[in-house]
């Protein structure tokens, strides 16, 4: 059971952008909580270097993790940039001086965040930013997303996409503009519901379903979290089989799931890094899936 290598983020657009179908995803790079300079500064910026060697080229980040150190590494890191690279971002929310997570999505805050990302990342057009739906706004979404698509207009954003919608919430975006990819919890051990910043999230099967529906690529957050603790006797046997780790099989059967599927795994340990990247060379069979189920 093959998988396909690549994957395409705005694919019937003018300017489609290809991408290895396993990214990295810089939330664990920061401190504790998401917050604060690394723990181990070389190691973050050796992770970064690594995602180019290994033939990486998507970067998800945000300006609120740190705040903005996870940008700051990648500009470190890597700045001058390749040209293939894509790095994605997220606005919507911001970080309070007591490490809460704080809804940031009136109109004139996404456009703060915007050039925040833009001035820390040094690049003139984000190539893919993702609108973050946060609990407890009183911002109506369709507010909030047109302004995402003005800044389109304007050149800021090549590509935008919506994170942490509800299916409601993913067709009310469709009928507004071109929605490139959607960012939401989904995994294999978290396809029913999901708790985010105390919001209790369903519909995530309904959601992957309609990106399937509209051929639009699904990255997924937090799809190692959840599923690892939970020690599935499935995964274990499968895993065994492979000679393989619980996480590199969980990667797997995302690859595997369906090929609009963008994994983003993060971790702050390069050894972690190594070892999820090589979930790409895993081919679960046909039977392995069924199995899984």
């Amino acid at each position: 059971m093959n998988t396909r290598r690549t994957i395409t983020i705005g694919a019937n657009t003018s300017q489609p952008l290809t991408v290895k179908r396993l990214g990295y995803g810089t939330m664990r790079l920061p401190g504790a909580e998401v917050w604060g300079e690394p723990e181990n500064r070389e190691e973050a910026l050796s992770i970064l270097r690594a995602t180019l060697e290994n033939g990486i080229n998507f970067l998800d980040t945000a300006d609120y993790y740190g705040d903005d150190v996870t940008n700051r590494l990648i500009a470190e890191a890597l700045y001058p940039y390749q040209k293939d690279l894509v790095i994605c971002t997220k606005v919507g929310a911001t970080r309070g001086a007591d490490k809460s997570w704080r809804v940031y999505d009136k109109p004139e805050n996404l456009r703060t965040s915007i050039e925040n990302n833009l001035k820390t990342l040094k690049i003139e057009q984000i190539p893919l930013v993702h609108f973050r739906v946060m609990p407890e706004t009183d911002t109506p979404f369709k507010e909030s997303l047109s302004t995402m698509f003005e800044m389109q207009k304007e050149g800021k954003i090549l590509h935008v996409g919506v994170s942490n919608v509800t299916p409601e919430e993913l067709e009310t975006a469709l009928s507004m503009g071109n929605v490139a990819s959607v960012e939401n919890a989904f995994g294999y051990g978290q396809r029913s519901s999901f708790s985010v910043y105390g919001q209790q999230v369903r519909g995530m099967q309904e959601v992957m379903d309609i990106c399937i529906e509209n051929n639009i690529p699904m990255i997924p957050f937090f799809s190692l979290q959840n599923s690892l603790p939970k020690n599935e006797n499935k995964i274990a046997e499968i895993a065994k089989k492979y000679n393989a780790t619980p996480a590199q099989i969980n990667l797997a059967w995302l690859l595997h799931y369906h090929e609009l599927i963008l994994p983003i795994p993060g971790t702050s340990k390069l050894a972690h890094f190594n070892e999820n990247i090589k979930a790409l060379d895993i081919q679960l069979s046909e039977e392995d899936m069924a199995f899984l189920g």
